[in-house]
């Protein structure tokens, strides 16, 4: 008989390598996986919105009506008025609006197909501000 000897633990081979791999895998899967949730949430208010602003005080007509582009983080005119303004992924948005020397600003949020805000601005050489409403086309 043999004395008994202890043994070295048997490794599998290439285990270490493989976890590494998978880990390696999984971190390459989170990264795209994000940067993939980032762009889908930059697209999500992609789209023509419908634009009413309400005035609230000044004298100003009471409501006008303007369609917005958005196109991932920029907004712009769809037709009619010079738009410039961006938005955020969780839907913040900012606006500059110019028709012929009237000029106004606006914040507000957009989520899911409708969004709300506040304005101001002169319009016409009055000062006014409002409200503002939104609906994707």
């Amino acid at each position: 008989m043999s004395p008994l000897r202890p043994q070295p633990p048997r490794s599998r081979p290439g285990f270490a390598r493989i976890g590494l791999l998978t880990a390696a895998g999984l971190l390459a899967a989170l990264t795209t996986s994000d940067a993939e949730a980032a762009r889908r949430r930059a697209a999500n208010f992609d789209g023509t919105w419908n634009v009413v602003f309400a005035t609230r005080a000044g004298n100003c007509s009471p409501t006008y009506n303007a369609p917005f582009a958005v196109q991932g983080r920029r907004v712009a005119s769809a037709g009619g008025g010079k738009v410039t303004g961006g938005i955020t992924g969780g839907g913040n948005v900012a606006v500059r609006i110019s028709v012929g020397a009237s000029v106004a600003n606006g914040r507000g949020r957009l989520a899911g197909t409708t969004g709300t805000g506040t304005w101001s601005g002169v319009i016409q050489g009055d000062r006014c501000h409002g409200v503002w409403q939104a609906t994707r086309s």
